[in-house]
């Protein structure tokens, strides 16, 4: 306590009776001598003259001194970073190095091929001698080489200039295949990790967050500085938000095969189509151009390799060979009986079917096939003739008789409704309670519903139906000027049919939403609503009725696009009708989403998804009543059998070479069981042939 109050004296100035509080308070005598500020003071005449000096303020930032966390901060993060040697600096190696310097890793590289420039612009050293790069001792070895190459690549490398214990890594899109090559090749002492970025340059073009690492730790020594440096590689990946995946490698293989390989196949034979961009295009078709990008921009030899390497690849392109031919089997015993049927039991009757319509085009107001116009070498007209409410002050709400309220007919009614118009509607199905919540009039007699005079009979029928809900109306209960709209996926088919059962006073307008339930849910805006005015009167009023009906979708901003009925047809069987038939094709596959989709393969489980959700009939009338789809369908059937005579030819060439150019080594075809058997292969060769057979 006495030296508590002599501090805090000496802090604030002793008082007058200092000298007294002090000898009273302080037990210790000797206390005095060493706290001379206690003292008397001298007189001022005894005191010394001191020179005066200008004083001079100096500051430092004291932290400097003392940040030893920033200082172990900075030491554990150079403590992170690894030497990483990236040998086969192509467009992949390249794409990684991007992200490895950007995360401060120091990154060298070697390949064969020259590219010093693009290394220097990224921050990486590149060693044309492989010899060089391996005495620079880096930590990690990264094999972005080709499958092709990957055997050969490794063999060249001095492997005898690395340290013992270096951590080698390949990122091969099969695994099982680099695994064993690896084992084979390397010492004992190194360390080895499998892994397979499931994205590349285009794919991780715009970051890796979310996309799928997979990854297998085939060989880690025991030492902790060895599991330390193989987590810090893999903390590359999942510090840029990778879906880190750990699965052994003959799981990806198996995975791969159902999901890399057929997004691969799928895409190469969409490409052989040379398909295109068109007016009219689905969201489907637009994933389907978008996957043929994706694939298109790799090269042949990582899609055979993937066939190659993959022991699984050989019977999924089983399974989509005998796919396909099911669904060819599937729409043309369909269509033998449609034939039969006309031909043995209605021989009195001809109706309006696939047959005979095209005959009936040639009389009806000069139509010509999609053929004899050549629409290859015509371009549609695309334009937005029909102003929107925003620009009309004219629209009147229009009573609109929906015929065929299943869910097409319910989910335009809903919009309908919202924009005022008046909305009643008719179908065999009792739907009542359906309309009673739309706010729609339903009527279960078609005459009632023809006697309210809507201004519009609006058909949502199927295909298969068209025709003989069309001979079911009551069309002497209606105004004389009725205008007819259908919203069929076809177009030439309805409109040779209005034309030929349909009284000249009434109007026809052949309609299709390029979008249903599924692909509008959240709004219509920017899908293309493709329109054909085949017969509109010339008077003020029936023309601006078929405007105030065509208002409802430009409302709602979709793209209006105003094309032939032919013309709609030829572009809708080459996107349409593919995109139907792939979706359908790999539906009978049984494709399910796997723990390393890829984007592409995402695409077409959406793809599955969307086409699955139609009836067969729709995708059944899509190819019965355009005259352009048969063609479309054998020009798929060949880019199939092209792409297996690519593969097959690739496959026989190998063979061939290993059986009579090498005959001396002709064991390497026991060391690669991807290979197939003899008698398998006699089947493969034949290009022509099927496979074995394969329950679907």
């Amino acid at each position: 306590m006495p030296f508590a109050f002599n501090s805090l004296q000496r802090l604030r100035g002793p008082p007058p009776s200092v000298p007294h509080l002090h000898n009273t308070l302080s037990p210790l005598p000797h206390f005095q001598s060493l706290r001379p500020s206690l003292r008397s003071p001298q007189p001022l005449s005894r005191r010394p003259r001191r020179r005066r000096r200008h004083l001079r303020i100096q500051s430092i930032d004291a932290a400097q001194l003392y940040d030893y966390e920033s200082k172990l901060s900075a030491s554990f993060e150079s403590h992170r970073k690894l030497t990483i040697a990236i040998v086969g600096f192509g467009n992949f190696g390249q794409f990684l190095a991007k992200t490895l310097t950007r995360q401060g890793h120091t990154v060298l590289a070697h390949s064969r091929s020259d590219h010093s420039d693009v290394a220097r612009k990224l921050g990486v050293t590149f060693f044309r001698d492989p010899d060089d790069l391996c005495e620079e001792h880096p930590e990690v070895i990264l094999f972005c080489t080709s499958i092709l190459s990957t055997e050969k690549v490794v063999k060249s490398l001095p492997l005898q200039r690395l340290k013992r214990n270096t951590l080698v890594v390949d990122v091969l899109s099969v695994k099982e295949f680099a695994k064993t090559l690896l084992i084979k090749l390397l010492p004992c002492d190194f360390d080895i990790i499998c892994t397979h970025p499931m994205f590349g340059p285009e794919s991780g073009k715009n970051g890796w967050s979310g996309l799928n690492f997979v990854y297998e730790k085939v060989r880690i020594g025991d030492e902790e500085s060895r599991i330390s440096r193989a987590d810090k590689f893999l903390d590359i990946f999942a510090g840029e938000g990778c879906n880190m995946v750990e699965m052994t490698c003959a799981e990806h293989d198996k995975w791969a095969a159902g999901s890399q390989f057929i997004t691969h196949t799928v895409g190469r034979v969409l490409e052989k189509l040379d398909l295109e961009s068109t007016p009219i295009n689905t969201k489907g078709y637009e994933t389907l151009l978008g996957l043929v990008d994706n694939t298109a921009g790799d090269s042949f030899d990582l899609y055979y390799g993937l066939f190659m390497y993959n022991n699984n690849s050989l019977e999924m392109l089983e399974r989509l060979d005998l796919a396909f031919e099911a669904l060819k089997k599937q729409l043309f015993g369909r269509l033998h009986d449609v034939v039969r049927k006309q031909l043995f039991e209605s021989a009195e009757k001809v109706p309006v079917s696939p047959e005979n319509y095209g005959m009936l085009s040639n009389i009806t107001n000069g139509a010509a096939s999609s053929k004899s116009m050549g629409f290859q070498d015509v371009a549609p007209s695309i334009s937005s003739p029909v102003p929107s409410s925003s620009t009309s002050q004219d629209t009147s709400p229009l009573k609109i008789a929906i015929v065929g309220f299943g869910n097409f007919g319910q989910f335009l009614a809903k919009t309908m409704v919202r924009q005022g118009h008046t909305v009643i509607a008719y179908s065999r199905s009792n739907n009542c309670e359906a309309a009673q919540r739309l706010g729609v009039s339903f009527f279960s007699n078609v005459d009632d519903l023809c006697e309210e005079h809507p201004d519009v009979i609006l058909l949502c029928s199927s295909i298969l139906s068209t025709e003989s809900v069309l001979k079911s109306l009551a069309l002497q209960r209606l105004k004389r000027s009725t205008l007819f709209v259908d919203v069929l996926s076809v177009k030439e088919f309805p409109r040779v049919l209005f034309l030929q059962n349909l009284p000249l006073d009434f109007d026809v307008l052949c309609t299709h939403p390029m979008f249903g339930p599924e692909s509008g849910k959240n709004g219509w805006s920017g899908l293309s609503f493709v329109y054909d005015k085949v017969r509109v009167g010339s008077d003020e009023f029936r023309q601006a009725r078929c405007d105030w009906f065509l208002d409802i979708f430009a409302q709602e901003g979709c793209l209006m696009v105003e094309m032939s009925c032919a013309e709609h047809d030829w572009h809708a069987a080459g996107s349409q009708f593919i995109t139907h038939t792939m979706g359908r094709t790999l539906e009978k596959l049984g494709l399910e989403s796997t723990p390393i989709n890829t984007k592409g393969y995402e695409t077409l489980l959406n793809l599955v998804e969307n086409t699955a959700g139609d009836s067969f009939d729709l995708y059944y009338g899509l190819f019965m009543y355009n005259v352009n789809a048969m063609e479309q369908l054998e020009r798929l059937d060949l880019a199939f059998e092209s792409l297996k005579k690519q593969l097959f030819g690739r496959m026989h060439g190998v063979l061939r070479k290993q059986l009579f150019e090498n005959a001396d080594k002709s064991k390497v075809l026991h060391e690669k069981p991807v290979l197939p058997k003899p008698s398998q292969d006699v089947g493969a060769l034949s290009f022509g042939s099927k496979f074995k057979t394969f329950e679907v």
